[in-house]
């Protein structure tokens, strides 16, 4: 009989607790996830910061005819590896830097490059029927080794 009594209170103390939980009833000081996006306010101030440097940086570029996207926003990419043409990319099949290929499949595209965007048989994305595909291995390297010497940062 003691086991009987001791499975019942069991049953019954998580009963009550999980009606307290569903009812939120109990003390708040325990939360999964704090709402929001997830960042504090200090962090966002940085990244805000961030974005209007790459966006200066991005317009400086644009004037000495360095840079050139296909998708909506900055590329920081191209921006912090010293430019880029992601039309002349584009358009040449050769392949286009990651962030380019993460917004064209994202639904990015700049309306004039969005009329151009399909997909073959095989659900991948095309460009004037042609598969859109990233930059090459050496090519990578190549601009990632020139954004290590701009940005004075290793990755």
């Amino acid at each position: 009989m003691t086991t009987l009594r001791m499975f019942s209170v069991a049953v019954l103390m998580m009963s009550i607790g999980y009606l307290m939980g569903l009812a939120e009833v109990g003390p708040n000081f325990v939360n999964a996830q704090q709402p929001g996006d997830g960042v504090s306010e200090e962090t966002a101030t940085k990244i805000r910061e961030a974005n209007r440097s790459l966006l200066d940086a991005m317009e400086k570029l644009k004037s000495d005819g360095r840079y050139e996207a296909v998708t909506e926003g900055p590329n920081a990419f191209l921006i912090l590896s010293g430019g880029g043409n992601a039309r002349q990319d584009l358009e040449s099949g050769r392949g286009v830097d990651p962030e380019t290929f993460a917004a064209l499949y994202a639904g990015r595209a700049t309306p004039e490059i969005k009329n151009l965007i399909g997909k073959d048989e095989q659900g991948r994305l095309t460009f004037n029927n042609e598969v859109i595909r990233i930059y090459s291995k050496s090519r990578l390297e190549r601009i990632l080794a020139n954004r290590t010497k701009l940005t004075e940062v290793a990755f």
